[in-house]
């Protein structure tokens, strides 16, 4: 049996972040947190430096050069190695708007990728197929396809899921289409999560989606009804419903930090999920890249889609790590450092339904956690216990 033991100046643990301590760790699962150091064990000393738990990220496309539509089980493993590299230890592969056959092929590839790896691999772990897309609407598609919108049914639903090997864990959708609520009723009675976004709903449509057992809001913001004072819309409905949970791109570029603020005043922290919906260019330099289908610009940390001329066209998507956005938040001051982490670990799991697997350090859970400085900058990735370093 494997044992060494984790001494920092913190750790962030389910009830409470601690001051100083030794967190165990025996054969690539957490044991317990202790005052004193175990005897007879190799001390690991991060004085200095703080522990969580690795990072969620249940919205995201892709990685270092692959998205989920290239449908390459290969290059999903590739984008969870270096996930790993930069504190993402636990993700749900993300899909765009395609054709029916093209969302079964990724979500086999996704599967495929799972069931491909050893109890060696060292990237973060899939720990479901979330379906961002096809049940949106023309009024704020954003960077999905419009070729591909489609209006929700149950039976396809199924296939992907077979697909998917029962791995579909969260599907978004406009809140207005026919066969909405329907849809949201049958998924939520099986377990599944499904969430707002992309979606013009007025605010009485969002809430009967709501009360349908929809309880997630597709980052928040973006592609959707805005809040206004004679019709509150999709925000409305976000910022108004305690037990739901609103997804945010905390890049500072998607939403600005003063209307992150207000939204996290308005729901709590503890229902607010740090998301990155990143694209397949994430961890890539500059330049042009293809992304749901569709030409992106790659610049200034950010993608657009490229119009024909060439030129820049709206914001396609973030190229945010996780570990960038906790920093972000706490610099901006509207989260406390321990907020941030756990608005990007414990609360995406809880929101995606996976919060039995992930998102905390518990005893006899996989040892994934991340290493920060006391600036938040990101210092080293553990992946079942083992050292995979860092990125950034």
């Amino acid at each position: 049996m494997s044992t060494f033991a984790i001494k920092a100046d913190k750790f962030f643990l389910p009830g409470a972040a601690v001051l100083g301590g030794y967190l165990t760790v025996t054969d690539g699962t957490f044991g317990h947190w202790g005052e004193e150091a175990p005897e007879g064990v190799e001390v690991r000393d991060y004085s200095g430096s703080w522990i969580a738990p690795g990072m969620v990220d249940t919205h995201i496309h892709g990685f270092y050069g692959h998205a989920t539509t290239d449908n390459d089980a290969d290059g999903i493993n590739a984008s969870s190695l270096a996930l790993a590299k930069h504190g993402t230890t636990s993700w749900l592969p993300t899909t765009f708007t395609q054709s029916v056959d093209d969302l079964a092929e990724s979500c086999a590839a996704i599967a495929k990728a799972d069931d491909s790896r050893g109890d060696d691999f060292l990237g973060a772990r899939i720990q479901g197929v979330y379906l961002e897309g096809p049940f949106f609407t023309e009024a704020h598609k954003g960077a999905q396809n419009p070729k591909y919108l489609i209006d929700p049914k149950y039976d396809i639903y199924r296939r992907w899921q077979e697909a998917a090997e029962g791995r579909i864990v969260k599907s978004a959708l406009a809140a207005e289409k026919p066969g909405a609520l329907e849809y949201i009723a049958a998924l939520d009675a099986e377990g599944v999560v499904t969430a707002i976004g992309h979606s013009d709903a007025t605010y009485a449509e969002s809430l009967a989606a709501v009360n349908a057992g929809a309880t997630v809001f597709v980052h928040t913001y973006n592609g959707q009804r805005g809040l206004h004072h004679r019709e509150p819309g999709v925000v409305g409905c976000a910022m108004s419903t305690p037990e739901t949970y609103a997804e945010i791109i905390c890049d500072g570029r998607h939403v600005q930090p003063a209307a992150i603020d207000a939204l996290v005043r308005a729901k709590g922290w503890q229902h607010c999920v740090l998301i990155t919906d990143c694209l397949g260019c994430g961890g890539l330099p500059e330049g042009n890249y293809m992304s749901g289908g569709l030409p992106v610009v790659l610049e200034n940390n950010l993608c657009y889609l490229r119009n024909e001329d060439g030129s820049k066209g709206s914001i396609a998507g973030s190229v945010l790590t996780l570990a960038r956005g906790v920093k972000n938040m706490v610099d901006w001051s509207i989260a406390t450092a321990e907020q941030a982490i756990r608005m990007a670990t414990e609360v995406p799991a809880r929101s995606a339904r996976i919060d039995g697997k992930c998102g905390s350090i518990k005893p006899g859970r996989d040892a994934d956690f991340v290493v920060f400085d006391h600036e938040l900058n990101l210092k080293e990735t553990y992946v079942g216990g083992v050292s995979v370093g860092a990125a950034e």
